[in-house]
């Protein structure tokens, strides 16, 4: 059973914040000049599974899911106004039997296989690669920005049954929020492995120039 390997792990983890880091690990790419409102942003993250605890993690079953947001917001008014959000997540697993690492996309129902890597770097690699999401048009002559952010997270062991159904085509729990009750004794320990996970949480933000859109 892997539970106490983690509590070991994890144990003399850092506290978690809810500050919002603003490093180079997350960019938004505006696309050239005459393309832009028209065409959305790429997203670049770089340098998110680096750590020695997330490698760790990764090797005793608890997936990396990293959640992005990106708006487009307006700033036509007396306050700013959001014109259009997309959201997706990305989950990396390592699976000790085959001892490679699966990565897949989701978006809304979707589910995309992106690959099978048998190194960490490999994965690295993938991730750090830029991604443009689907984005309505912003209107023209306006003058836009966009807001990225992200959340790097060490999914639970309540999260774990749950992504193995979502891969498998059952499109409920993990995006759903929904949860199997399990005993009190489970709920308990897993309770207490989410408070830990929960230290290796991180956050990030980048925002775009302000642009006018073409007329």
């Amino acid at each position: 059973m892997r539970l106490p390997v983690i509590l070991l792990l994890l144990a003399g983890a850092p506290v978690a914040t809810d500050d919002v880091q603003r490093a180079d690990e997350l960019e938004v790419l505006l696309p050239p000049p005459d393309r832009r409102g028209v065409e959305a942003p790429a997203i670049r993250s770089v340098g998110l599974l680096t750590d020695g605890r997330t490698r760790d993690l990764l090797h005793h079953g608890f997936p990396a899911r990293m959640h992005y947001k990106l708006e487009l917001w307006s700033t036509a008014g007396w306050f700013d106004d959001m014109l259009h959000r997309r959201e997706w997540d990305v989950i990396v697993r390592f699976v000790p039997l085959d001892r490679r690492y699966t990565v897949s996309r989701i978006e809304g129902e979707t589910v995309t296989t992106l690959g099978s890597f048998s190194e960490l770097s490999e994965v690295q690699a993938l991730l750090d690669r830029p991604y443009r999401p689907p984005m309505r048009a912003a209107p023209p002559g306006e003058r836009v920005y966009y807001n990225a952010e992200l959340e790097v997270e060490m999914m639970s062991v309540n999260d774990l049954d749950e992504l193995e159904r979502w891969l498998r085509g059952e499109f409920r729990p993990v995006a759903r929020g929904e949860r199997n009750p399990g005993t009190a004794v489970t709920r308990g320990v897993r309770s207490l492995v989410v408070r830990l996970l929960g230290s290796e949480n991180r956050r990030y933000q980048a925002r775009s120039v302000t642009f006018r859109t073409a007329r």
